[in-house]
């Protein structure tokens, strides 16, 4: 059946009602003078805090699909495309801003490649400072660097370019492809519940001889995982996500390196934080050091 607009923003959505109604209201804020068609999709994962009745008091225009329980970023994404009208495809975070008309921007830019590149906007935080969203791969070294050198940090394994860069990955916060590419790639690995997704998506794209580009004219706010818990979550879900990635993608050497790694940090970090008396930070490297040793 022949795709019937343009473009299919897509959402994922779990117990966001504060944010995700700053995120869709600055979607059709930005889309109002678009040249393209457009629809916008938000799959709920299972929320309990009332996202689903304001999107469907406030925002009627969205297409929304409920889930019953959280089936996690990739598998809802998957939904999302699914049943998607559009050639290409915005993948949003919901903590998401559209800044101006950003859509637009990166819409342009991707069409102009012919669907063969993933494209990712230039985030930024609250204080709109730059929100380092893309890298190079993951390869032993760099997490290595990442985790212990604070690579992130200083720009070496994460960075956020003012120019038109070819890089490994971009976050998946802000995504954009034609759905062509999508399907050729096949799509989010169901199996990784949350982090992670879009880096092993892109290592397939890019095995396909796919480009990954970063655009900096397109800007968007980004808030990430404020809270303490929040990044808490995050670290355990990124073990986990290095842990899957390495063991589909690699043999069996890299992956006894990449848990040595893992372990150590872990190891250090116990050490660390039972010195300074950080009972929070210790469990959650407890909890690290679990995943670290398991199959």
């Amino acid at each position: 059946m022949k795709n019937e607009i343009d473009l299919s923003i897509i959402i994922v959505s779990f117990n966001t009602k504060k944010i995700i109604d700053n995120c869709l209201n600055s979607i059709f804020q930005s889309l109002k003078n678009s040249k393209f068609t457009s629809e916008t999709i938000v799959i709920d994962n299972g929320s309990i805090d009332g996202s689903v009745d304001l999107i469907k008091q406030k925002y009627p225009q969205v297409r929304l699909n409920s889930n019953k329980t959280n089936l996690g970023f990739g598998k809802a994404n998957n939904q999302g495309t699914l049943i998607s009208k559009g050639n290409y495809l915005l993948f949003l975070n919901s903590d998401t801003v559209v800044i101006n008309c950003a859509i637009d921007k990166l819409y342009d830019f991707t069409k102009s490649n012919n669907g063969k590149m993933i494209c990712g906007g230039k985030l930024f935080n609250l204080d709109m400072s730059p929100q380092p969203s893309c890298g190079p791969q993951y390869s032993l070294i760099n997490i290595f660097i990442a985790l212990f050198l604070k690579g992130d940090y200083f720009g070496l394994t994460r960075y956020s370019p003012n120019k038109i860069t070819n890089v490994d990955w971009i976050m998946g916060a802000c995504m954009m492809m034609s759905k062509n590419l999508f399907n050729t790639v096949g799509g989010f690995d169901e199996g990784i519940f949350m982090y992670m997704e879009e880096i092993d998506f892109e290592y397939r794209a890019r095995m396909l001889k796919f480009n990954i580009q970063f655009f900096p004219d397109a800007h968007f706010i980004h808030l990430g995982a404020a809270s303490g818990e929040g990044r808490n979550r995050a670290i355990l879900n990124v073990f986990k996500g290095f842990k899957y990635y390495y063991k589909k993608h690699f043999g069996f050497w890299k992956n006894i390196l990449l848990n040595l790694i893992l372990i150590s940090k872990s190891l250090i970090s116990i050490l660390l934080f039972t010195i300074i008396i950080n009972n929070s930070k210790k469990k959650l490297y407890l909890e690290a050091l679990k995943i670290s040793v398991s199959k």
